[in-house]
């Protein structure tokens, strides 16, 4: 008997430890301790290659043989904390290892989640523009030489301030001077891209 009701005081006491595992609070930073911020395309697997829509579409530049068409991106785990978003595209081996700055945009507001495909195309009340390479506020797809392959690394940068804080224009290096101690966390997402 004595046996048995230890047998059921364990039982018991178990039952109430799981209770306590599975009825504790699950808020949004213990969501991003366990999983991490992360950044993701539905049509780009990380490291996988961008489309020939995703590239440039100059047509004084013979590299660039695309629709200029930004690839769909959608984030997730968001830092506690976090007012805005920033994101920088980056060709990693431009200007031979010195990249070069595709897309800067910023004052992306906390409620938003994502972007569809080729809304970053086009100027945005969901983001504020910065400066690139060609100095305008949207994305620019990949022009690359004959027989060059490429990375590019989308970063999305949490921070803690105002969507309307910073001013349009800023390049990125300007950017990131202003973000020091107001970043939160960061997630990147890497494209290739080959010359067909």
């Amino acid at each position: 008997m004595r046996r048995a009701m230890r047998t059921v005081k364990g039982i018991a006491a178990g039952g109430a430890l799981l209770a306590a595992i599975f009825i504790a609070p699950v808020t949004a930073q213990t969501v991003h301790d366990a999983i991490g911020f992360t950044l993701s395309s539905p049509s780009l697997q990380d490291g996988g290659y961008m489309t020939l829509k995703n590239a440039g579409d100059n047509k004084a530049n013979l590299n660039c043989l695309g629709e200029n068409v930004s690839p769909p991106l959608q984030w997730s785990n968001v830092p506690a904390g976090t007012k805005s978003f920033a994101l920088i595209m980056v060709d990693l081996q431009g200007r031979a290892g010195q990249g070069i700055d595709h897309f800067v945009a910023y004052g992306i507001p906390a409620f938003v989640t994502g972007f569809a495909e080729g809304e970053l195309s086009k100027n945005s009340e969901t983001f504020v523009g910065g400066k690139g390479v060609t100095g305008v506020g949207t994305y620019l797809g990949p022009c690359v030489p004959p027989a060059s392959l490429r990375h590019y690394a989308f970063t999305l940068i949490a921070t803690d301030l105002d969507p309307k804080e910073l001013p349009p224009g800023l390049r990125r290096d300007e950017l990131l001077s202003k973000l020091v101690g107001h970043s939160k966390d960061a997630a990147t997402l890497i494209g290739l891209f080959r010359h067909p």
